[in-house]
């Protein structure tokens, strides 16, 4: 079975957007099997988003993501990362379809709720990570 990290960031934390999300998750039909509410350290999130390091938002994402807790979980499911990633939607919120969890909820592409693995060896390295 197929396992992907997924984290509601402090946006969606704030915003109580926690159950809707997990709902959302679990009607899919994927399994939780791992989940905390926590806020990260500077070094968790730059060492998770390190392949943005040289880019000119990194500082602002890094700022935006320990300035409140987050939600990191650990699902599973048949073809998890790939459905998922269709269930968060765009990166961009102003691109993400009506129906994903970005075109219903995000405004901002600093600030858009969730984030997801792109790829199983991104999965295994943010799980690794985010539930050593």
């Amino acid at each position: 079975m197929e396992k992907t990290f997924i984290m509601i960031k402090t946006d969606g934390v704030k915003r109580g957007l926690i159950g809707e999300i997990i709902g959302r998750i679990e009607k899919k039909g994927f399994k939780i099997t791992k989940a905390k509410l926590f806020q990260p350290s500077k070094e968790l999130v730059e060492e998770h988003y390190i392949e943005h390091k040289e880019k000119p938002f990194f500082e602002e994402l890094i700022e935006y993501l320990t300035k409140g807790p987050v939600m990191a979980m650990e699902v599973e499911g048949e073809s998890v990362i790939e459905i998922m990633r269709i269930m968060i939607g765009d990166k961009d919120p102003k691109m993400a379809q009506p129906g994903t969890i970005r075109g219903d909820f995000a405004y901002s592409l600093t600030q858009n709720i969730v984030h997801g693995s792109d790829s199983i060896k991104s999965a295994e390295r943010e799980l690794k990570l985010w539930f050593s």
